[in-house]
């Protein structure tokens, strides 16, 4: 297998574009060569098999739907109340939609996870080592709530996101910006 890895990062990337667009069964190295606009065979070379190749866009997805290091900082200056708590909560809703590629990739890749063990296994990893970092990035943050509190907002956040980039139509921007500050308050209060 090839090591460059510019070009298997950038083949990924197309392949998070593929996946978004015509669904698992449309992944096919094919069409991650047409995609990353490379020579044909170049995807055969950099990847064993199809499930090597879901299951390298099931880490990459996590990498590009990350904060940069701006936000982060940005993130925890302030007082740390529920209004921060909201305004976090909107940042997050608004750059993982931003990402509609990767997040929509990455419905098919849990989809796809029920037939492929290993892939359930590297997001299973991947997405509760994320559930965790949201855990203790929160109780050393000083914002109200507790673990629980950020479970539950993870779980209704998500389910928001879908509603946003499947079926835009259910809500509208401002329903959707009350339901993100409902779930704060409520998840604070329960």
């Amino acid at each position: 297998m090839r090591r460059n890895p510019e070009r298997r990062q950038a083949l990924i990337d197309a392949a998070i574009e593929v996946l978004a667009r015509e669904g698992a069964r449309g992944l096919t190295f094919r069409a991650v060569d047409t995609e990353a606009a490379v020579p044909p065979g170049t995807a055969s070379n950099y990847f064993a098999n199809r499930d090597d190749l879901f299951t390298q866009v099931g880490g990459r997805i996590y990498e590009r739907l990350l904060p940069d290091e701006a936000t982060i900082a940005r993130n925890q200056e302030g007082v740390q109340d529920q209004t921060r708590y909201a305004e976090l909560m909107h940042e997050l809703v608004d750059r993982v939609s931003s990402f509609n590629s990767g997040y929509l990739a990455l419905l098919e890749l849990r989809l796809e996870s029920t037939r492929r063990p290993e892939l359930r296994a590297v997001l299973t990893k991947r997405i509760r080592q994320d559930i965790d970092a949201n855990i203790g990035y929160h109780a050393a943050s000083g914002l109200p709530g507790d673990s629980t509190s950020v479970v539950l907002l993870y779980l209704a956040l998500n389910w928001l996101i879908v509603e946003r980039l499947t079926l835009p139509g259910i809500f509208t921007e401002q329903e959707m910006h009350e339901l993100v500050d409902a779930a704060v308050q409520r998840s604070l209060n329960a």
